[in-house]
């Protein structure tokens, strides 16, 4: 009995037929569950579906041996896999062209502390997917076949099915055509699955190109930078860059707990209270706060240097450290630009996770003896940039436990139910931020000269904070707590004294809606005195200007390196609500317009 049993399950899952229809299947999974993750229509989510179940039905039954089929579609399941591992960490969004990017500029630490926390995503596609890729590899050797009828059939049914998918897709061209004033707009290559991860395969490539070849097409660039202040009057700038802070978890910034001790008793701090990134991701990020790029002018980081290279040209020696490792990114290019580059984890050794040996080698305390050591060398002019690693995931190996104040801080895994730990973990990064920022300040200070430190984040964090579930950043799809940071202005006496115009415009504009992209560049250079013909046009979005205006619509640099208003980038009504509660007006926080196929009305059910 039992074996007969075995026979016959045995024949059916050998069989053509099965082999097919669990291809088909399991390509299919992602586009269905994209229909109910992201922002589409009826007719996109049908088109969605329709049309590669079409190309999939017709693909499979093109030879009637299925398994050779499956291995010829590799790449196809290996998009699924990394599609839905996708949605298990993010709940929404495509494989998208900055996911492809990452995979050449993030580290193989930050990797394997994530990997680590996605242990049942991996175990799930794995369970999905390796036995189709075995079946198929069985089925390949053995010569199984299906009917030739059935492929037939098959075919027949995927022409009908192209067709329908035809009509459901151009009625969503029609429907959404595309517009600026239209939150929502249909095309193909940002909305079906895997037409969209093929193209934003072919715009990662096309960036790394560009990329690739960035030194050599800025090799002749010059600011011709001057600076205005005295040439003898010894002056200090430190820009210290931190790693996914939010300014919601910053007692600076009206959070319940004392996250921020020292700084919140530091005279001089002017605090910046409506301020926000343009990207969630680092790559991105941290390269448009060191140019004059923006999210609205994106394309001049390719054809221009950084602030390091105007103040080089304005006559300040210039330093650039950085607590994370290299990655061959425009980071990377940008902090070779100054007279000296370190890179102080570059020859470290790996470090097991959660170990104190990896809090050692993290922590962002061991850039204090580089501006220690540079500070004692009293130049008159100076400019120090300081990457952190910051809050970034793990938090837990981003301090170490003797400065642990808020308890308990594991587990750590990426779990809902563990988030007051992972929160606790979270608050004591920013804790030793906080440190970190006070030391620097402390230094600048015994220096005794016109001194400023400018400390911003490149992005901000998700960490299960409402019922969507979201966690991390570099989603697709930005949130408000991934994108509010932190924007902190301290000087020195002597600086106040020297330049109390530009202090006493600071503290005028440090309750106006401020993007980091576009105010910290010019903000610094006019801080240092430092004026260029190339960037003139930058003036009004200094906060150091008198005449500094708010901007009327945040502008977000998607997935495909265009602006975008926050509500074309995906923002729901949850995030605008937030932005309310923070202070910040938008033009995009008003109610979804009638071109908008359907919203998540996530405010009715908030935790």
């Amino acid at each position: 009995m039992n074996h007969s049993i075995c026979n016959t399950i045995y024949n059916k899952v050998s069989s053509g037929t099965f082999l097919y229809w669990y291809a088909v299947v399991a390509l299919l999974l992602p586009n269905i569950a994209l229909c109910f993750t992201e922002r589409l229509s009826f007719w996109a989510g049908a088109a969605n579906v329709l049309l590669p179940l079409a190309l999939y039905m017709w693909f499979f039954s093109v030879a009637r041996c299925p398994g050779k089929m499956v291995w010829w579609a590799f790449l196809f399941v290996f998009f699924a896999a990394f599609q839905l591992v996708l949605l298990y960490l993010f709940g929404t969004g495509v494989i998208a062209v900055d996911m492809f990017l990452n995979l050449v500029t993030t580290n193989p630490g930050e990797v394997m502390e994530l990997l680590d926390n996605l242990v049942p995503a991996v175990a799930g596609v794995v369970v999905l997917y390796v036995p189709l890729l075995i079946l198929a590899s069985f089925s390949w050797a053995r010569h199984l076949k299906a009917e030739v009828a059935f492929c037939r059939a098959m075919r027949r049914a995927a022409l009908w099915c192209m067709a329908a998918g035809a009509v459901v897709a151009g009625l969503s061209y029609v429907m959404y055509p595309k517009g600026e004033d239209r939150p929502f707009t249909y095309r193909a290559e940002d909305h079906m699955f895997p037409v969209n991860v093929f193209y934003n395969l072919g715009l990662a490539v096309e960036q790394s190109s560009l990329s690739a070849n960035y030194k050599e097409r800025v090799a002749d660039f010059r600011f011709d930078a001057k600076s205005d202040h005295p040439a003898d009057s010894a002056e200090v700038y430190v820009l210290v860059i931190g790693e996914t802070a939010r300014a919601a978890n910053f007692q600076l910034y009206g959070y319940h707990r004392p996250t921020n001790p020292l700084l919140s008793r530091t005279d001089g701090l002017t605090v910046f209270s409506h301020t926000m990134s343009q990207s969630n991701t680092t790559h991105k990020s941290v390269p448009m706060l060191l140019s004059a790029a923006s999210a609205a002018d994106h394309d001049r980081l390719y054809d221009e240097k950084s602030i390091i290279t105007a103040f080089r040209e304005a006559g300040f020696h210039t330093t650039f450290v950085s607590n994370q490792l290299p990655n061959h990114s425009y980071i990377d290019f940008f902090g070779s630009e100054a007279d000296d580059c370190i890179f102080i984890r570059e020859d470290e050794t790996e470090a097991k996770e959660g170990s104190e040996d990896v809090v050692k080698a993290t922590s962002d305390e061991q850039l204090l003896p580089y501006v220690k050591r540079i500070l004692a060398k009293e130049r008159t002019k100076e400019l120090i940039v300081l990457h952190t690693y910051g809050s970034h995931f793990n938090y837990r190996d981003r301090y170490p436990q003797s400065e642990a104040r808020f308890l308990p801080d594991t587990p750590t895994e990426a779990k809902a139910k563990n988030r007051t730990s992972l929160i606790n973990a979270y608050d004591n990064t920013i804790l030793q931020t906080d440190r970190l920022l006070a030391s620097v300040i402390g230094m600048l200070r015994d220096r005794g000269c016109a001194a400023a430190m400018i400390y911003t984040s490149d992005h901000g964090e998700n960490i299960f904070d409402d019922q969507r579930l979201r966690f991390l950043h570099a989603s697709p799809v930005p949130s408000a707590y991934d994108l509010n940071v932190p924007f902190l202005v301290w000087t020195s006496e002597q600086y106040s004294r020297d330049y109390s115009a530009i202090t006493a415009a600071l503290h005028a504009n440090r309750n106006k809606d401020v993007e980091t992209s576009v105010s910290l560049f010019p903000t610094l250079m006019s801080m240092a005195g430092i004026s260029s013909p190339r960037t003139v046009a930058l003036k009004l979005r200094s906060l150091t200007d008198a005449g500094y205006k708010a901007p009327r619509h945040r502008l977000y640099l998607d997935d495909h390196n265009r602006a975008v208003t926050l509500r074309q980038a995906g923002m729901d009504e949850f995030d605008f609500e937030k932005m309310k509660e923070w202070g910040m007006e938008d033009d995009g926080c008003r109610p979804l317009c009638k071109y908008c196929p359907k919203s998540k009305n996530l405010l009715q059910n908030k935790n």
